[in-house]
């Protein structure tokens, strides 16, 4: 065989695009490290990453109560030093509490858990539900992952059977899916969101990408619906989320909730999928009763953003018995997610209560962060406002903006020449001038002869939006 190359290695592989963390997020690292080296030949002098969901790299703190729960965990010798812990390093009562109660069912972090999760993790994952829904869930069908993209990944490893199998996909999209499917050799289905309706989702373009794909032999097995969306941030009506089950149940299709941003909503407020599910059942047992819906959470956005630490779940409703050992089997064979992950999902469906004493400072610090990022986000907002060819919703939910822009011919050619698409060509232009890393429109898919570009609101300050409206209007004078 020779070498490894390019054209001998798995070509799904290859073909896999995600965008977030392509050529321009590549260059983003190369001018940090050269900053970091100190640098001086650069037009700025920090690197703003607004290309990825990744609170904590962009200043957004830990919530202590996590954080202080975490270290004992890690280092349960601490608690040899309780009066210490307690007198001299701020630590409350409620933290030693729940670190002792989670050592007392995980044993060490150190140690691989039960394939799909600690037992009693399990347990307030179901508490979760249930207060939020006011329906109980079963633990027994709830599987902890290394963040929700692991449990993405499972999921479409399932249903996934053959190159013809195919899955509905929101455009745009978070490019996870689409990358996954191109590695697993599948069909992506995309159907697209209405921009002119604040991105909502339209059962009738479901419909029209459904009956085309089937129509071209795609066997379409699955809907996934991110709420609120990533990339756009909107956030689904009950309404939509009816008409998205009911056409679910005529066509039989596994229904894909992909739930992490259900703390990040300005506008309206989140409705699960497993709720609005579960209340059809009980109008109309017969036909949502098969009903198929996965839903995913993940500790890494909202007010938590703990990307790092890889913790997520899935719960599933519905599946068939057989079905649901080989998805346990699947899970297994990467052993367990990240023991300490699930803490810390444990720690986010389960946090310190009204009356307890880490309560106050908890609400303290995850009031400021969700103020911070709307004010940030509605900062942004302003500013494309005022910026010349640029079209942007209000922002709803999320992490993220998703302007439209209009470009001058003079850049749609320079584009040309450069080999890039114009959103590629204009977010390459605006690193290498300001050092503010997007990611252009046609990494999450885009409607033909639409432009875009994607920005997450998190990082801190809002200089660096100033850095953006200055770079456009020169952009846009000099391509004139």
């Amino acid at each position: 065989m020779g070498r490894l190359t390019l054209g001998n290695i798995n070509p799904h592989v290859v073909e896999a695009k995600y965008a977030v963390r392509g050529e321009l997020a590549v260059k983003s690292e190369v001018y940090r490290a050269k900053l970091r080296k100190g640098d001086k030949d650069l037009p700025f002098k920090e690197v703003i990453s607004a290309n990825i969901g990744n609170p904590q790299q962009l200043d957004q703190k830990p919530i202590t109560f996590f954080r202080q729960v975490l270290s004992i965990l890690e280092n349960p010798k601490l608690l040899e030093h309780e009066d210490v812990l307690l007198s001299t390093l701020g630590y409350k009562t409620d933290v030693i509490a729940r670190a002792k109660w989670l050592l007392s069912h995980v044993g060490s972090v150190g140690a691989y858990s039960a394939s799909a999760g600690i037992p009693a993790i399990k347990e307030s994952i179901a508490k979760f539900l249930e207060e939020r829904d006011g329906f109980p869930a079963d633990p027994s069908h709830i599987y902890l992952s290394g963040g929700a993209s692991s449990g993405v990944n499972t999921l479409l490893h399932i249903l996934c059977a053959s190159p013809t199998s195919g899955i509905l996909i929101p455009i745009p999209q978070y490019p996870l899916y689409t990358a996954s499917l191109s590695v697993l050799n599948a069909t992506s289905v995309p159907y697209y969101l209405d921009e002119a309706s604040n991105w909502g989702t339209s059962l009738d373009t479901i419909k029209e990408a459904y009956n085309t794909a089937k129509d071209n032999g795609t066997d379409v097995r699955a809907i996934v619906i991110i709420n609120p969306g990533n990339p756009t941030g909107a956030s689904l009506s009950e309404a939509e989320i009816r008409s998205v089950l009911e056409f679910a149940a005529q066509e039989k299709l596994v229904v894909m909730a992909d739930e992490v941003y259900q703390t990040n909503v300005f506008v309206g407020k989140f409705h699960s999928f497993r709720q609005v599910l579960l209340r059809l059942q009980q109008e109309d047992p017969a036909k949502f009763g098969d009903v198929e819906l996965a839903s995913l959470h993940s500790i890494s956005k909202g007010m938590v953003g703990e990307c790092g630490h890889r913790g997520g779940y899935f719960e599933l409703l519905g599946f068939d018995k057989e079905v649901e050992e080989q998805i346990y089997k699947f899970v297994s064979i990467t052993l367990c997610a990240p023991v300490i992950g699930q803490c810390l999902v444990e720690l986010m469906v389960n946090p310190p209560r009204p009356g307890d004493p880490s309560h106050e400072l908890y609400e303290r610090e995850y009031g400021a962060i969700f103020r911070g990022l709307r004010e940030r986000a509605t900062a942004l907002y302003e500013a494309f406002k005022e910026m010349e060819g640029v079209e942007c919703g209000e922002p709803q939910g999320s992490m993220y903006l998703f302007p439209s822009i209009r470009l001058p011919a003079g850049a749609l050619e320079a584009a040309a020449r450069d080999g890039r698409s114009p959103d590629e060509f204009y977010c390459m232009r605006l690193l290498e001038a300001t050092g503010v890393c997007l990611v252009p429109g046609s990494g999450f898919g885009q409607k033909e002869g639409t432009l875009h570009f994607r920005t997450t609101f998190l990082a801190p300050g809002t200089e660096w939006v100033g850095r953006i409206k200055k770079f456009h209007k020169e952009f846009m004078d000099e391509f004139r």
